[in-house]
């Protein structure tokens, strides 16, 4: 028991003594490095001037002119010619008459209040007519109506299948006064009429 307390008592003093030899070494090197002067380096800083020219000028965009108080006039297009590449066909534009023969049954007295022509219609020209080149006329029959209007229209005798019914077409656009007998208008039946159709040189 006495030999722990001995043997811990030798490990104590050795130990602090040890200690006390650190410390004293410590402070020794210590007042040296306070005292010894150190080496300095010397840093060189390289500042790049910063361009401070900046462009303050109005960038406002400049306003539009003042547009026109009235547009132009579009130019008027022209609708017959929609496409500039098709081949055109110099034809002169044909000349049709209406020759309406105003004989009836039993004669006719225009003072007696017998019907009179009042409009008459050119026909249109067949497109397959006007290619060939062809002429020629229609003889047609109607009846003229109470109200002056064509009814019934026949065609008697044609030269060319392809003009009869361009020559229908026109015959009922005809407008007549009435035949009236004893303030009382009647139909006016059997009234012939020729439609040509001829291309003008």
């Amino acid at each position: 028991m006495l030999g722990r307390y001995a043997f811990s008592v030798v490990i104590g003093v050795v130990v602090t003594l040890s200690l006390l030899f650190v410390m004293q070494l410590l402070i020794a090197s210590g007042k040296s490095a306070l005292t010894k002067p150190r080496d300095r380096t010397k840093l060189e800083f390289v500042r790049v001037k910063r361009n401070e020219n900046l462009n303050v000028e109005d960038f406002t965009p400049e306003k539009p002119p003042k547009p026109p108080e009235t547009p132009p006039e579009t130019p008027p297009q022209d609708m017959d010619s929609m496409d500039p590449d098709a081949p055109t066909i110099n034809v002169p534009p044909p000349t049709m008459t209406a020759e309406t023969n105003i004989g009836g049954p039993g004669g006719m007295n225009i003072a007696e209040g017998d019907y009179l022509p009042i409009v008459r219609v050119a026909p249109v020209y067949p497109a397959r007519a006007l290619s060939r080149g062809l002429e020629g006329y229609v003889d047609l029959s109607f009846t003229v109506t109470t109200a002056g209007t064509v009814r019934d229209p026949v065609v008697i005798f044609s030269t060319s299948s392809l003009f009869e019914r361009a020559a229908l077409r026109a015959v009922l656009k005809f407008k007549y006064k009435p035949r009236v007998v004893d303030g009382v208008p009647v139909d006016v039946p059997n009234v012939k009429t020729r439609i040509s159709f001829q291309i003008e040189d």
